[in-house]
């Protein structure tokens, strides 16, 4: 049931006073007349239209905006119950007139509706984009969807395309995807354009993950690592950024932009601290671990999210599964020379991170099913979980560098020389780890 009362503040119901008379006329405090609203009601409710009405009128015109707007929207609920569907669009319109009060979206959506019953679908069009600037963003496709449609009747097909592509979640451009490819593809291929031979550039040199150097404060390396590629393979550059881009435009298309980003970075530092802990004493190189946390992301959020996809999108993450379990035998095998460890690191956070943050930008079958009040209710409380979710997986990440650091800090480094690490058997080692993705 639609109560016009909801939105209005009050925890509990309200009671009228006794001996209240509907039909007597003068100012309502805000207290009374909330209390008139809510016996409204619970009137429409038990389908006393009539009566109900009587009572919403009594509210209209009171110094509070949200009261009398609700009042408004009241009455035209009840008319149209009565099949007075004229005189209701022009309560529901004053309603939608009174400013940003608790009713205005929903009076924008009866309006719409109202509209396109009668055949006016281009003031139905205007309608649904007011109700698009308010809307909740459970209700965003929705509206964009409906938007679809009166565009497509009207003759707008452009208009059209764009409102359903906003309705599927894509209208976005995934540009964050596509300007990490783009940095990481040059500052990859200057690096490798930069080396003489077998012997690793300046620029490789610097950004890699060098254990030692980690160790000795030059933090930055585990995220700068996923900027450099194995500079003897050019195949290594292009098997990553076609990865990052099969789960990155899926990633950023279900969570938005900024946690796209978020996540990239905290599952990339992750997959090094990962390496930096259980890997070898050799540099590693490439986002692989990165991109293995995007596709944890994928695989949480449409198998346990059960995010609500286009059939493009459902068939790319229909596979990231099996992409996993595919890459994690190849690096296990042997037949590449693979950080495992940072791909298990990044894999992990990816998964933990999707965990406590179901997708942003898209329905999931949680959130398709709960109400408004609902949905807000769940999301405030969920909030402190995800944050404490976020600190969790900081404070691991912390813990690992202190663990990962008590065992290269006994090393001698010296900043700008390339990396040479004791193996498990103490005798000094170099090489660049790389991976198959």
């Amino acid at each position: 049931m639609d109560r016009v009362t909801d939105g209005l503040g009050v925890e509990s119901p309200q009671i009228l006073p006794q001996g209240f008379d509907p039909s007597a006329r003068g100012p309502l405090d805000r207290g009374t007349a909330i209390a008139v609203l809510h016996r409204a009601d619970d009137l429409l409710e038990a389908d006393d239209a009539p009566h109900a009405l009587a009572l919403y009128s009594r509210t209209i015109g009171t110094s509070d905006r949200d009261v009398s707007a609700a009042g408004f929207y009241g009455v035209g609920n009840a008319l149209f119950r009565m099949d007075r569907e004229e005189e209701a669009l022009k309560a529901w319109e004053q309603a939608a007139s009174l400013g940003e009060t608790p009713v205005t979206y929903r009076a924008w959506r009866q309006v719409a509706a109202a509209r396109v019953r009668s055949g006016d679908l281009n003031g139905a069009l205007d309608a649904y984009r007011e109700c698009e600037r308010r809307a909740p963003r459970e209700h965003k496709a929705e509206i964009a969807s409906r938007l679809g449609w009166l565009s497509k009747e009207t003759g707008n097909t452009r208009a059209a395309g764009k409102y359903f592509a906003r309705s599927r979640g894509d209208a976005l451009r995934p540009f964050l995807t596509y300007l990490i490819i783009a940095i990481t593809s040059v500052t990859s291929l200057a690096a490798m354009s930069g080396g003489h031979g077998f012997a690793y550039s300046p620029l490789e040199q610097q950004l890699e993950l060098n254990k030692i150097a980690v160790a000795h404060g030059e933090f930055y390396r585990l995220l700068s690592v996923t900027l450099v590629h194995d500079p003897t393979d050019i195949f290594h550059l292009l098997f990553n950024m076609y990865a990052l881009w099969y789960a990155g435009v899926l990633v950023e298309r279900m969570y938005g932009s900024w946690l796209m980003g978020t996540f990239y970075v905290l599952c990339g530092v992750a997959a090094s601290v990962g390496s930096y802990v259980f890997g070898g004493a050799a540099a590693s190189v490439g986002a692989s671990g990165a991109i293995f946390g995007l596709f944890g992301v994928v695989l949480v959020s449409t198998r346990y999210h059960h995010a609500v996809l286009d059939r493009q999108s459902r068939a790319v993450a229909s596979q990231v599964g099996m992409l996993i379990v595919l890459n994690l035998f190849l690096g296990f095998s042997g037949i590449f020379n693979v950080d495992n460890s940072a791909h298990i690191g990044g894999l992990l956070a990816g998964i933990w991170l999707a965990l406590i943050i179901p997708p942003t930008q898209v329905q999931t079958l949680a959130s398709a099913w709960q109400g408004r009040r609902d949905a807000a209710r769940g999301q405030a409380q969920l909030v402190g979980v995800r944050v404490l979710g976020v600190v969790a997986l900081v404070a691991v990440i912390i813990a690992g560098l202190v663990v990962g650091s008590g065992q290269w800090q006994g090393y001698p480094y010296r900043p700008g020389t390339a990396l040479v690490a004791p193996s498990a058997q103490g005798v000094p080692s170099a090489g660049v780890q790389i991976d198959p993705l």
